[in-house]
């Protein structure tokens, strides 16, 4: 089987896809100034990309690990999460409250089937 790599830069890629799935890294916003939901909406435009990059979308993806820098905000980040996900089609998914680079809100990886 084949390994393709999305984006490969100096330490990752931005997706590998191998055996039918699309792993994602931690993908973050270029915008560290918005707020938390400015930035998960950044985050998660980007993921469609790299989703379809890897010949997949939103619709197939099968886990979701979601990284805050304050948990508190998470009904703010749950609410732009929920707008952009069909209901018919949520992964399993955990939300973790870290330590994250100065400015960065959400850090989101997922795995997606292809």
């Amino acid at each position: 089987m084949t390994i393709d790599r999305i984006k490969p830069g100096a330490w990752n890629a931005r997706a590998v896809v191998h055996g039918g799935l699309a792993y994602l890294s931690g993908i973050v916003a270029q915008d560290k100034t918005a707020d938390v939901k400015g930035q998960t909406e950044q985050v998660l435009a980007q993921i469609d990309g790299f989703l379809a990059e890897a010949g997949t979308d939103k619709s197939r993806i099968l886990s979701a690990t979601v990284y805050m820098a304050d948990l508190s905000q998470k009904d703010a980040m749950n609410e732009v999460w929920m707008a952009w996900l069909d209901p018919a089609c949520l992964p399993a998914r955990a939300a973790v409250g870290v330590e994250l680079t100065p400015g960065t809100q959400v850090e989101i990886m997922l795995v997606a089937a292809v």
